[in-house]
């Protein structure tokens, strides 16, 4: 059984308010109680996906979940104030209306996006950046309001001040009460006789904004963090939507990242790999002296445990890894064709014969034919 309240509704990670509110609305209908009596099966499921959708529902419980799983989704099946909810109550609220609280209101603000780009060293550890974005800001003149300093906003003559239109049909399960927000007033249940010079009315005003993030240790490429609240301002004093933070990493001049593991290629001479060096490698930390012992092969991996990448909301490290590539030269001095030749004579190894008249040529008839 999935505890996995995106997989419960199933609905994308990245998905919207209104995906999500439609999700659960298609699964309560097929799922309530009414529509399956004496079926338990299906009234588990009901409220099963009842608390999936009060954790996604609720900004800071899905952060929560996002950031830590299971672990940060907290309580599950309680309304506002960790007051118990009743999942029939649950269902008669969003499918009455019950939700909006019988009055309008300034909505919610939609989510933003951002980059961040981060070095190697500080996805690995975390770190704590200022961001400057570009985003709707509350207006200062009016305090976001949207009313000319001194005057008030009216009831909406349209709506009598709830902010929607309601119609009402029979189902199945009885009366059905959907709503739609009032054209008039945009939903909010009021109008602005005098709007703000500054603003307009709108209660925003775009602004560069100085956010604080905090990055943690272990990020990797591509992932994104989720600010609750801190996305662009709502018109006339609304919810703020959410800011999220993609981060990109900068490639690391010598170092490769795959998973929580660091790899790093690194090419030795033949010489060296035949009678051992001492290389010294970067990592996260200090510079690693490492040892390649005589007769080294290409490919060889050396691993040292713990020097990778901290893992995310996680104990311990990675691995540093080092590959050996060993490169053969192609060009030759008369010198050192002399030496090699010498070499694999002694060790009875047979190579291709130089060009005549060549250096090998006299090589080969100081040492006879064989």
């Amino acid at each position: 059984m999935p505890s996995d309240p995106y997989a419960l509704l199933g609905v994308a990670t990245n998905a919207t308010d209104d995906e999500i509110k439609r999700a659960y609305r298609k699964l309560a209908r097929e799922l309530h109680p009414d529509a399956n009596p004496g079926n338990p099966e299906s009234e588990a499921r009901f409220k099963e996906v009842t608390v999936a959708y009060e954790t996604l529902r609720d900004p800071e419980r899905r952060r929560r979940f996002d950031m830590f799983g299971d672990e940060g989704r907290g309580a599950t099946g309680a309304g506002p104030g960790g007051e118990a909810f009743g999942f029939g109550g649950l269902f008669d609220a969003f499918f009455t209306g019950g939700f909006s609280g019988g009055g309008g209101g300034p909505s919610r603000a939609p989510d933003a996006e951002a980059i961040m780009e981060l070095d190697l060293v500080e996805a690995a550890f975390g770190v704590t950046e200022t961001l400057a974005v570009l985003l709707p800001s509350a207006c200062d003149r009016c305090e976001g309001s949207g009313c000319e300093p001194g005057t008030h906003p009216s009831r909406c003559d349209s709506c009598g001040g709830t902010g929607e239109v309601r119609q009402v049909r029979r189902s199945i399960l009885g009366q059905l009460v959907t709503a739609v927000p009032c054209v008039a007033c945009a939903g909010t249940g009021s109008r602005i006789p005098n709007p703000c010079t500054t603003c307009g009315g709108d209660g925003r005003v775009r602004s560069t904004r100085s956010i604080e993030v905090e990055v943690p240790a272990g990020i990797d490429d591509g992932q994104r963090l989720r600010l609750t609240g801190r996305g662009p301002a709502a018109p006339r004093g609304g919810s703020p939507g959410d800011l999220y933070v993609t981060v990109r990493v900068r490639p690391h001049p010598s170092l490769e990242r795959h998973g929580f593991d660091l790899v790093h290629q690194r090419r030795i001479a033949m010489t060296q790999a035949a009678l051992g060096t001492v290389i010294t490698v970067d990592t996260l930390d200090d510079p690693e002296q490492v040892t390649v012992p005589p007769g080294t092969q290409p490919g060889h991996i050396f691993r040292y445990r713990g020097r990778g990448v901290p893992v995310l909301q996680g104990r311990g490290r990675g691995d540093l890894l080092v590959q050996i590539h060993v490169d053969v030269p192609q060009e030759l001095t008369d010198a050192e064709q002399e030496l090699l030749s010498q070499f694999a004579e002694l060790r009875g190894e047979e190579v291709a014969a130089p060009a005549e008249g060549g250096f090998f040529s006299k090589i080969r008839s100081t040492f006879g034919e064989r």
